[in-house]
């Protein structure tokens, strides 16, 4: 059974990803996502690490993840799974929160799965908007299917909060590798410049971001790729821009985490700033969804 995915963004949704996928073989590293999670299976089983354990979301489910909070993913049956997902921005989310529920704060999703089938219907009915270009049934069905997830699973979203000298330490690491992150220290250097030693960094660092240093690297520097493909730089400029050796491994890291390779990616973001001339060619496959 091949695989296949798009990955793109439809311009009367501003922020807000999307993403058409069926996988077999592939497995998600652990990684985060700036905006929302939300995701609807449309058949098979999908398996994720969140909070300590494995999630199960089966057809009809949604897997439904909060922003940086790190997740992985892979096939729970032989077959894999086909899934409809968007990913809202916070500020979006907050928006329709405030407007259409009893939320206060920022809000969140309590569960990472939900079993609501009616609800994953309007996720891919989100999807088939966008690629039919209706942006008032797009718009529309968002908000519709985000207020029905914060009604049913919605609550505050829990904060990080920098009290011990551990936590502020992690803080710090993780801003020198912002900053490195093209050439970044090794873990020993990493800790001799902040005065600690390796083993109480690294154990500062996964219980304040829940992965250690070099995953948490990795992931932010797939992030910042991101932009810079969304800018129009080449995937070759973008790999030494990011501190990737080159071009395939910026492919491997970023096909593992984002789930299209780079150049995938790029031409799909192209294709909305070019012109809204209806659905790419070869998307009539998805329509069923």
């Amino acid at each position: 059974m091949s695989e296949r995915a798009r990955h793109w963004r439809y311009d009367e949704l501003p922020g807000v990803d999307l993403l058409r996928a069926r996988y077999v073989r592939k497995t998600f590293v652990r990684h985060t996502h700036e905006n929302f999670v939300i995701a609807a299976i449309a058949d098979g089983v999908e398996v994720f690490q969140h909070g300590g354990g494995d999630q199960y979301a089966g057809a009809g489910a949604l897997a439904l993840v909060n922003p940086d909070t790190p997740h992985t993913g892979r096939a729970g049956v032989p077959e894999g799974w086909r899934y409809g997902a968007v990913y809202p921005p916070v500020d979006v989310v907050a928006e329709i929160a405030a407007e259409t529920t009893a939320l206060r704060g920022t809000p969140g999703f309590v569960s990472p799965v939900l079993d609501d089938p009616y609800a994953a219907g309007l996720v891919h009915q989100v999807l088939r908007a966008a690629d039919e270009g209706n942006a008032l049934a797009a718009d529309t069905l968002l908000r519709v299917a985000v207020t029905r997830l914060l009604r049913l699973n919605g609550g505050p979203m829990p904060r990080r909060t920098v009290r011990t000298a551990g936590a502020r330490i992690a803080a710090r690491a993780r801003a020198v590798l912002e900053e490195r992150m093209a050439r970044p220290p090794s873990l020993e250097q990493l800790a001799a410049e902040l005065g600690t030693s390796p083993f109480a960094l690294l154990r500062a660092f996964r219980n304040a971001y829940g992965m250690p240093p070099h995953t948490w690297l990795t992931d932010a520097r797939v992030r910042r790729a991101r932009g810079l493909l969304d800018a129009g730089t080449a995937p070759s400029e973008v790999a030494v821009a990011v501190g990737f050796t080159d071009q395939p491994h910026l492919n491997r890291h970023f096909s593992r985490i984002v789930g299209v390779p780079p150049g995938a990616y790029q031409r799909e973001r192209k294709n909305v700033q070019d012109a809204l001339q209806g659905p790419p060619v070869g998307c009539g496959a998805w329509q069923n969804q």
